[in-house]
């Protein structure tokens, strides 16, 4: 745990509170990787330091050795903003961030506009490895038994994102995979994606 929510703070529910006290923290740029698209947002992955913080992983140095320094910063794997109040937002997971011509797309973004529709349940967004680029890869589960226009939603989606930040593919599905705890597994969708990228 790195940060708190007090009973009598007043801000958005996305916000995931402020950075415990005697936690150093710091936001890694995101570099060379792209840019965003939040002009004046300070948005990159986060790294904490503190005495509440593990050591290595049992018996996994090599893991150790790619999530922790040696002077003790961990890399949490989380991309996050911080507002004016020093108020802490989860955007995304560094490894499920997606590079477009340039720009970082982040996912929940992109599914959260899919979700919307009144057709959809649920939506996953993966990026798809292409020559020199990724694209961005929408799997939409739709509400039991409703048939969806594919051309309106598209259409849907194209009034509410950028661009460069639209599904290249939408891949409807029954169910989206998922773990016992309902986790999406989008290791599993990325793999579907590349396939339907080679077919």
């Amino acid at each position: 745990t790195i940060s708190q929510t007090r009973i009598e703070d007043r801000h958005q529910s996305s916000t995931v509170g402020r950075v415990l006290p005697l936690l150093e923290y710091r936001l890694e740029p995101l570099g060379s990787s792209g840019t965003s698209e939040k002009a004046g947002d300070e948005i990159g992955e986060l790294w904490v330091r503190g005495p509440n913080i593990m050591k290595g992983y049992f018996r996994q140095p090599d893991a150790t050795l790619a999530t922790l320094t040696e002077d003790g910063w961990l890399n949490t794997g989380d991309i996050a903003k911080l507002d004016h109040d020093d108020q802490l937002y989860i955007v995304g997971r560094s490894k499920e961030l997606i590079i477009r011509s340039g720009f970082n797309i982040y996912p929940p973004d992109v599914e959260a506009v899919i979700n919307e529709h009144p057709a959809v349940t649920l939506t996953a967004v993966v990026g798809r490895q292409v020559a020199g680029n990724e694209e961005v890869v929408a799997f939409v589960q739709c509400e039991p038994g409703v048939e969806v226009d594919m051309a309106e939603l598209k259409a849907f989606i194209a009034e509410r994102l950028a661009p460069y930040k639209r599904p290249t593919q939408i891949v409807l599905m029954d169910a989206l995979p998922s773990t016992a705890s309902g986790k999406i597994l989008k290791g599993r969708l990325r793999d579907l994606a590349q396939q339907e990228s080679a077919l």
